[in-house]
């Protein structure tokens, strides 16, 4: 028999009501385009500026929930960075058509200063998870040529749904099968040229 978990504490509880109250402040100024610090989140949350240090201490405490919390709003899981070259195109329909369920807040996070800042704090993370799903494909390449085959592939994988959105009017399953295609054929073109710079062209 598998044994019941222990009751929460109301302590426990509203704790965790401050958070979540935290949180939601995060998305509401976010989705208004308003600046992030810890002096709005308090004035928002109706608590102290000071409870809101104990839960977050600096911005960057701030923005890691604030980009776990959009990326639970699109479908969690489902959007990630990926592990694998495999990953690079079998992940691409869910990501898009999640950032269709949350189009406005994804334009957001895509198009405002606010939002730029949330993506840009998960920079370094987001680089390292490239270089290591795209090692292999790029590993004959001239050093600076990886980097630039590297990011390349990172923009195909989800960069293109504001653009594709708003100047192609294409949901999430059509650029997919776009970018799909765009990332095969560079992958393709990597295994094919080995060491031959990208600035020869195509293998």
């Amino acid at each position: 028999m598998t044994e019941a978990s222990p009751p929460i504490s109301a302590r426990e509880r509203h704790k965790e009501d401050v958070r979540t109250r935290i949180l939601d402040s995060l998305i509401a100024l976010l989705s208004e385009g308003i600046d992030i610090n810890h002096d709005r989140v308090a004035e928002r949350t109706g608590v102290a500026r000071r409870t809101v240090y104990r839960y977050f201490p600096d911005h960057d405490a701030l923005m890691q929930p604030l980009w776990d919390r959009v990326v639970s709003l699109a479908g969690g899981a489902a959007v990630r960075f990926p592990d694998s070259e495999a990953e690079l195109t079998s992940s691409m329909l869910s990501i898009f058509q999640s950032f269709d369920r949350i189009a406005g807040l994804a334009t957001i996070v895509r198009a405002t200063p606010q939002g730029r800042a949330v993506r840009l704090a998960q920079k370094e993370r987001r680089r390292a998870a490239y270089v290591s799903a795209t090692a292999d494909a790029v590993k004959e390449l001239p050093p600076e040529d990886r980097l630039l085959a590297t990011a390349m592939l990172q923009v195909l994988h989800t960069t293109p749904w504001l653009e594709m959105r708003d100047q192609w009017d294409m949901d999430g399953a059509q650029m997919a099968t776009a970018c799909r295609w765009a990332v095969e054929t560079l992958l393709k073109d990597l295994r094919a040229r080995g060491g031959k710079p990208l600035s020869d062209g195509p293998a």
